[in-house]
């Protein structure tokens, strides 16, 4: 009995736990038709969810208010950063933000500064909320994809790029 008890527990909880991965994506384009370093934060939806439960004060709704989503957004804003490898800093402009499906998007970018030899970069977004959330970005459109991954006390991560 004892045994199907434990059962009945774990099968009602897997679903709560399941939900929340606590991971999110970034990628990092070199779109040189742009000229712009454009960048795209997917979030899960789920994980937002939770995220502005804890960030903002009361009743919030991600899914459907466009104030909601906002305030999401610039909260990603303020935890993700560009340098060149030198540290000058490469200012990130908002571009927008979306649900689509399940996930949460947020968009940014910058212009793509002359002869960049590689990128510093900071992506904290959920992780002073959760100390295991892992934030993976991908750098594209400079030679071979390069991938960051931010986990535990990860603040900057950089990528160098191929002379081309």
């Amino acid at each position: 009995m004892r045994i199907l008890l434990i059962i009945v527990g774990l099968l009602i909880a897997a679903p709560s736990m399941a939900h929340q991965l606590k991971s999110s994506v970034t990628t990092v384009l070199f779109n040189k038709r742009t000229n712009n370093i454009e960048l795209m934060h997917r979030f899960y939806l789920h994980d937002t969810e939770h995220a502005v439960a804890h960030l903002f004060k009361g009743k919030v709704d991600i899914i459907s208010n466009k104030i909601d989503q906002q305030r999401f957004a610039k909260y990603v804003e303020s935890h993700v950063a560009l340098q060149t490898l030198n540290g000058e800093p490469l200012p990130l402009n908002f571009v927008g933000a979306q649900v689509d499906g399940k996930f949460f998007w947020v968009y940014q970018e910058a212009p793509i500064p002359v002869k960049i030899a590689g990128i510093k970069m900071s992506n904290g977004a959920l992780r002073d909320l959760w100390p295991s959330q892992v934030n993976m970005v991908n750098v594209e459109g400079q030679g071979k994809i390069k991938t960051l991954n931010f986990t535990q006390d990860d603040t900057w991560l950089e990528a160098r790029f191929e002379q081309q």
